[in-house]
């Protein structure tokens, strides 16, 4: 992430065309609207409610399957759900926070986050709960998309330490999500009339917990009103983002990461438990995966901030990813914490890659487009992910040609990183190619 014009304030960059809500003066004002530590209070809650939903399902996922009757190749259809969701969601997501404004557009999404995870635990069939949780991370993907663009439009000198933060706590929850799904669960089913119902208690407690970043967000909305930003002059951002090969092969790392998240956050307990480890300690090993990205989180965005490339670090997150798929294949359960760290370090790649949809773009209206074309299509790149591990391993019974896929992966993400590891700009390339 760039010192220069690209983490600073602009509003005289970011000079509305015809007919648009913001305004330079508008931007100013919406600026200092904003303390500091409502800002951060922001910025934290929303992050560490954006993934447990998420990754809370796959160290229940075998209990949930008993409970609501689904086999293995559908129960894919669940692991694959945050991926396409996000995906599929993310693609509107700049325009609902181009007509709303990005603080509103925000503070909605909340509102469906909050009713999907405290209606789904309630659900008696696959029909119900799929779409609750469906509902639930469509709220996620809007956050997704637009909290990034949110960073670049009010951080200003802040801006890495609001992304620092976003990454971490974005980590944080999932973490949090995967490491005490199996405990919570286990400690209800112990004090309610149905034991087996133990994961519907365990779901429910996150919708609880977004109801405090719901809170904080309206507050900001409201402080803020329509704070989307203009377009630069000469609208040259307007032109397709595909055009520019840093939008693309960042596309592509935050898919490759991501599809390699969430099979880890929906298959890697069961990986575990399928080597004759213990459920709880499958969702602790899944923790540490998880726990080791709040690090990334910390320590990325700086490193962006102050690395003239980042190339030797993605060559370690490509092999370090590779080398825990391997690892997982040769011998999960004898060296299953070993194979956990790797996983965890190679997963430094995606706060690596949030943290470069920000510090890639000069403007706050090109970090917007940015944030809404390498998600969206990096989360549908990610669905692929856990949809494939359960049909092939349904189809197979084994989990090996699924790890060899998932190590290839690895080498895939390696090079996609190299392309983006030095300091170059969308905006500059898009602006090239008029």
């Amino acid at each position: 992430m760039t010192t220069d014009p690209g983490a600073a304030p602009e509003p005289a960059a970011s000079a509305p065309s015809s007919g648009s809500a913001s305004s330079p003066l508008r931007s100013r004002t919406a600026a200092r609207t904003i303390g500091f530590g409502l800002a951060v209070a922001a910025v934290v809650f929303i992050a560490f409610s954006l993934r447990p939903g998420a990754t809370a399902l796959g160290p229940v996922l075998a209990e949930i399957s008993a409970s609501l009757g689904i086999d293995g190749s559908v129960a894919g259809i669940i692991t694959a759900l945050p991926g396409l969701l996000f995906g599929l969601v993310g693609f509107v997501a700049v325009s609902l926070g181009r007509r709303a404004g990005l603080s509103l557009s925000i503070a909605l999404s909340l509102i469906i986050v909050v009713l999907g995870l405290l209606l789904r635990p309630v659900a008696d069939s696959f029909w119900v709960f799929v779409p609750l949780t469906a509902l639930a991370l469509a709220g996620m993907a809007v956050g997704n998309v637009l909290v990034p663009a949110w960073i670049k439009r009010h951080g200003g000198t802040r801006t890495v330490a609001l992304m620092t933060l976003y990454s971490m706590f974005l980590t944080v929850g999932g973490s949090a999500g995967s490491g005490l799904a199996a405990p919570l669960a286990e400690v209800a089913g112990s004090t309610v009339s149905i034991p087996a119902d133990g994961w519907r208690w365990s779901l429910g407690f996150w919708g609880l917990v977004a109801v405090v970043p719901l809170v904080l967000w309206l507050v900001v909305a409201r402080r803020t009103g329509h704070d989307f930003p203009g377009a630069p002059p000469q609208a040259l951002p307007d032109r397709p983002l595909r055009t520019s090969p840093t939008a693309v092969f960042l596309m592509l790392l935050f898919g490759l990461q991501s599809m390699n998240a969430y099979v880890q956050f929906g298959w890697l307990p069961q990986m575990y438990r399928d080597a004759g480890l213990e459920p709880n300690l499958a969702g602790g090993l899944l923790s540490v995966v998880a726990a080791l990205g709040v690090i990334g989180g910390l320590v990325m965005p700086t490193v962006i901030d102050r690395s003239r490339t980042l190339a030797p670090w993605m060559i370690g997150f490509g092999a370090m990813t590779t080398s825990g798929w391997v690892g997982m294949l040769l011998a999960p359960a004898e060296a299953g914490l070993l194979w956990a760290v790797l996983l965890g370090l190679g997963g430094f790649a995606f706060p690596t890659a949030i943290a470069l949809i920000p510090a890639r773009s000069r403007s706050p209206h090109v970090t917007a487009r940015l944030s809404g074309f390498v998600q969206p299509y990096g989360y549908l790149v990610a669905a692929l992910g856990p949809f494939g591990v359960g049909l092939i391993h349904a189809a197979t019974g084994s989990w090996t040609p699924v790890l060899i896929l998932l190590a290839c992966s690895g080498v895939l993400m390696g090079l996609a990183g190299l392309r983006v590891s030095g300091r170059v700009f969308v905006d500059d390339e898009i602006a090239a190619r008029q």
